[in-house]
C-alpha cells in the first residue's frame, strides 16, 4: 500500500510540474515566432500576425486593413518588442507558454492566448 501512495505522489507531483508556466528565452521567443503566424483573438476581433525575420510585421484582423510595423527580440529582458507607424516607442511583451499553448503577456493587460502556425499565413485557409 505504501508503494502505490509513493507511486501516486511522484505522478501528481510530475503531472503538477508539466503544467507550469514557462517564461519563454529570448532565443525561444526568435525561434518561435521568425518566418511564422501568430493566430488569436485581441480585444474580441480575430488576428493574424506575421514576423518577417528583416524585421517586419504585418498585423491582419477581420474587417480591417492590415497593418505594417517592426519587431525585435530583447535579448536582455527576453521579451518580443513591436512597434508601428503611430507609435512613439517600442512595446515589449514576454512570450509564456502553459501546457502546450503559447500567450502574450504584459502588466498591462492578462494573458491572451495565440498559437503558431507555419510560414506567412495572412489569410486563413
Amino acid at each position: 500500500m505504501i508503494r502505490v501512495l509513493a507511486a501516486s505522489a511522484l505522478l501528481f507531483l510530475a503531472s503538477s510540474a508539466h503544467a507550469q508556466s514557462v517564461k519563454l528565452t529570448a532565443a525561444q521567443i526568435s525561434d518561435l515566432l521568425t518566418g511564422n503566424t501568430a493566430v488569436g483573438k485581441w480585444d474580441g476581433a480575430r488576428y493574424r500576425q506575421f514576423f518577417g525575420a528583416d524585421g517586419v510585421t504585418i498585423y491582419a484582423q477581420e474587417g480591417a486593413r492590415s497593418a505594417r510595423g517592426e519587431w525585435r527580440i530583447d535579448q536582455t529582458r527576453d521579451e518580443y518588442q513591436s512597434i508601428w507607424p503611430r507609435d512613439d516607442a517600442w512595446e515589449g511583451w514576454y512570450v509564456m507558454e502553459y501546457a502546450g499553448a503559447y500567450y502574450w503577456v504584459s502588466k498591462a493587460t492578462p494573458p491572451t492566448p495565440f498559437r503558431v502556425e507555419q510560414g506567412e499565413q495572412l489569410v486563413a485557409n
